[in-house]
């Protein structure tokens, strides 16, 4: 029997984690880690509800924390298979690893000279040991080159138009003479975006198993260009800055390559840009080197950039005043380089935060969204003067009518699809609109409910 498990990213946004089951193989689609709410973060500490050591293969389909960031966990936990992803992706898990492995090493190490930590030693979820480990057990398959996995699982990459490098994963499972498909959609991408390609039109598949993150909404129709310089605009008009807080891989290149273009049309004076995050630095090499991928959607530049990567250089960051635009990572503002900018910056009226991606619950970028006139950083009350602007255009997901279009491109509709990676409002949405739109059966599973194939 072919079942799937769904261990993560169900009646939530984050910590992807879906498994292919048939007799004894087993395939692991993502290995995510929670983010936002402390309830959700603590859930990354539960043990995995399977044995590590005994699962051969994790199959990615992009390189975002909450679809990789738990890889050295599982490495940790015993696993030894391996890990297999786009070229892209690998390249770009490099960066995003070993961060994600010292930011855990300095959390504890914080926790431990403070005391404010209830076990002791505190100790990091994972380390740079653990993070080395995962990376060498990374290979890369290129998209549409099928790829069988002993005994009875094969699968292929099709583009998602997320990210550099993100897939949606095709599977097809032999099981008692017969073959049952699967379509993982991964984080599914929007159309007409800068750099990004189209998503490909989903293959014809036995099951989908489909992201939801922006089921119950629909993103602005302004232009994304229109939007940026609107809010430049308006805030050189003040004298101040536009604060970017920014995810270091895809948002921080989307916004230079917009911020250029405005540039070069005239739209914008020529403004200086710091883009300040080491790892959005490597990311951006890292996208153009792998040009081809994103041809026809423009070409990354590095006019009017700045780029910041020591310490020293973003200390220097304080003495500047403006006009300008600053990025710099996290993109949830959940750490990093932008809290000490927007420690200096959030009190003063003439400065803009412009959010550009996803919020999750409990993070301090969905409250600033909510108006929230106080935020709490590095212990401290920060008053919130700035103006916060949601550039919406500018969100990898696709909303729920761009969801539509990507279906309805589909050659057959699927025998039922499984709606994940969404807040239970977003995801119930979807399947009510999916349901009456495309008739198709639409299931909502529950975190830790294990499928069976065909659904009963």
């Amino acid at each position: 029997m072919v079942e799937i498990g769904f261990y993560g990213a169900a009646g939530t946004v984050t910590g992807s984690r879906h498994m292919v089951m048939s007799g004894n193989e087993r395939v692991l689609i993502d290995c995510g880690m929670y983010q936002g709410l402390k309830k959700l973060r603590l859930m990354n500490w539960e043990p995995f509800p399977f044995d590590p050591a005994e699962l051969p293969f994790v199959v990615l389909t992009h390189t975002h924390i909450d679809h990789i960031g738990m890889l050295p966990r599982l490495v940790r936990c015993g696993f030894k298979g391996a890990i297999i992803c786009t070229p892209a992706t690998r390249e770009l898990a490099k960066l995003l690893l070993m961060d994600a492995a010292r930011l855990q090493e300095e959390d504890a190490a914080y926790l431990n000279r403070e005391g404010l930590s209830k076990h002791k030693p505190a100790r990091p979820l994972f380390d740079s040991d653990d993070a080395e480990q995962a990376l060498a057990m990374f290979t890369d398959r290129p998209y549409g080159e099928w790829t069988e996995l002993p005994e009875r699982i094969g699968f292929r990459f099709h583009q998602a138009g997320h990210l550099l490098g993100s897939a949606m994963v095709e599977m097809k499972v032999r099981d008692d003479g017969a073959t049952t498909s699967i379509l993982f959609s991964g984080d599914l991408g929007r159309y007409d975006m800068p750099l990004n390609p189209d998503p490909d039109p989903p293959p014809q598949a036995d099951y989908l198993v489909l992201e939801s993150t922006y089921g119950d909404r629909r993103h602005c129709h302004e232009s994304l260009y229109d939007q940026v310089e609107r809010v430049v605009k308006q805030t050189m008009e003040r004298g101040g800055i536009v604060v970017v807080p920014s995810f270091a891989i895809g948002r921080s290149q989307q916004i230079i390559y917009v911020l250029n273009v405005l540039m070069d049309e005239g739209r914008l004076p020529e403004l200086p840009i710091h883009l300040d995050s080491p790892m959005a630095v490597d990311a951006t090499k890292i996208y153009r080197a792998f040009q081809s991928e994103h041809e026809g959607r423009g070409e990354l530049s590095y006019r009017n950039v700045h780029l910041h990567r020591t310490v020293e250089e973003s200390k220097a960051l304080n003495g500047f005043k403006g006009p300008g635009i600053l990025i710099s990572s996290s993109g949830m503002l959940a750490g990093g380089r932008i809290l000490h900018h927007l420690k200096r910056l959030l009190p003063d009226r003439r400065h803009t935060v412009a959010i550009i991606g996803y919020q999750a619950a409990g993070t301090r970028g969905r409250a600033l969204l909510e108006g929230a006139p106080i935020i709490r950083i590095h212990r401290q009350e920060i008053p919130v003067a700035a103006r916060v602007e949601d550039l919406c255009g500018f969100s990898g997901h696709a909303d729920s009518n761009e969801i539509l279009r990507w279906l309805g491109r589909a050659g057959a509709p699927p025998r039922a699809v499984f709606l994940v990676h969404g807040e239970p409002e977003s995801s119930s949405a979807l399947a009510g609109t999916i349901e009456r739109r495309l008739h198709w059966v639409t299931r909502v599973p529950r975190l830790g409910e294990i499928v069976p194939l065909p659904i009963p």
